[in-house]
């Protein structure tokens, strides 16, 4: 096998996007194997962009008509596990979509299943782990540049939907549709470069409101606190309202700081000596100059790293590296056991703010399913 032939479950912005990417030679070692999409409207515009590649309502028999030896779920998120497995359980190599699942429950059998087949690459389209400028950030945390983390504080609200957004999908922004809002939609990337970079807190609090600024039932403004366990904190908002939205992240270290503008420029002050030590040996004539304007001078050392980002950049060199990981074993950059993590925080963020109360992870699973149960069914009623 030199090229791996790829079938693209769903094809609507996203699944018609990765084949265009295939289309133009972008991803070396991929080409398209097969379409599927169960709505019949989908086969003519799939058909004419793509005449010689076979198209299928069906995904099983999709899966089992030989076209395929991989899947990219573009799908409502409730069927991301299900389409994986059942691609696994036929020999098929399957990249999920983010996120993983809409409960970790679901996601628990999945990656179960996978770990049952080690010979099949199973992975998931973080594609913002390809994004230079959060390696570069993860780089610095892992190598220690500036301590032991303090606090992590991220506003991400460059979201804005209108209502039409919403209003052009019935399953949209629903309970039973997409099992959330925005942090199921819109901020599972974010969700997941946190605790990929940070690591996972120990407890979470949250404030969410549902239907906030949207004729919607699900969360379009969420504020989160998390407890690393260890004296550290950190805050998470997001929001699908802010029409001029903030996109700042901010990493404390006891030896500097890194500040996120915008997912495009980095900058890092790192202290000359970590922050106790000058809190210990600082004579209050220094401190008294740092107050009046004088320093901090030969406090730190200021470094600035700027970015640039070509939309699509990310996701080519997910799939180029998923089918890089099938062809010649190169190391995943997104194992597909790792969504767990993203939709464990983001299960907890909801389900802390349906108790309003703070919730300890691991989760409790079975009250996370029945609150949602609660919600999906309620909306069903709604709807008559």
């Amino acid at each position: 096998m030199s090229k791996v032939k790829l079938g693209i479950v769903g094809f609507g912005q996203q699944g018609g996007a990765y084949a265009n990417f295939i289309k133009e030679g972008r991803i070396s070692n991929m080409e398209i194997g097969a379409i599927c999409d169960s709505d019949p409207k989908k086969q003519k515009v799939a058909t004419d962009a793509f005449p010689e590649v076979p198209f299928y309502h069906d995904y099983i028999e999709m899966l089992e008509s030989g076209d395929v030896d991989a899947i990219v779920t573009c799908v409502p998120h409730y069927v991301h596990p299900e389409m994986g497995i059942e691609a696994l359980k036929r020999d098929i190599h399957a990249l999920l979509e983010k996120p993983a699942g809409v409960y970790t429950k679901q996601v628990k059998e999945l990656n179960a299943f996978a770990a049952s087949k080690p010979n099949l690459t199973y992975a998931i389209m973080f594609n913002q782990r390809t994004n230079p400028l959060y390696q570069k950030v993860k780089e610095l945390i892992d190598d220690g540049e500036i301590g032991a983390i303090r606090r992590t504080n991220w506003i991400i609200t460059t979201w804005w939907r209108p209502q039409g957004y919403y209003d052009a999908g019935s399953w949209r922004a629903t309970w039973d549709g997409e099992g959330g809002g925005v942090l199921v939609n819109q901020a599972p990337h974010q969700i997941d470069l946190l605790q990929w970079i940070g690591g996972m807190p120990e407890k979470v609090y949250t404030k969410a409101q549902y239907g906030y600024q949207r004729d919607i039932p699900v969360e379009d403004d969420v504020t989160t606190i998390f407890d690393y366990g260890n004296g550290a904190t950190g805050v998470f908002i997001t929001c699908t309202h802010d029409v001029v939205g903030t996109d700042r992240l901010e990493i404390l270290g006891d030896k500097g700081k890194i500040t996120v503008d915008d997912s495009k420029k980095v900058t890092i002050k790192r202290l000359n000596k970590p922050e106790q030590e000058m809190s210990d040996t600082m004579s209050m004539e220094d401190v008294k100059k740092i107050f009046q304007g004088e320093g901090p001078r030969g406090i730190y050392q200021e470094e600035v790293v700027e970015f640039e980002s070509v939309w699509g950049g990310q996701h080519v060199a997910v799939l180029e590296n998923f089918a890089a990981n099938i062809l010649e074993d190169v190391p995943l950059i997104a194992p597909g056991s790792d969504g767990i993590h993203g939709v464990e925080l983001a299960n907890a963020m909801h389900l802390s703010s349906w108790l309003n109360e703070e919730v300890s992870l691991p989760i409790d699973e079975n009250k996370y399913t029945e609150e949602l149960a609660k919600r999906r069914n309620q909306e069903k009623r709604v709807r008559g």
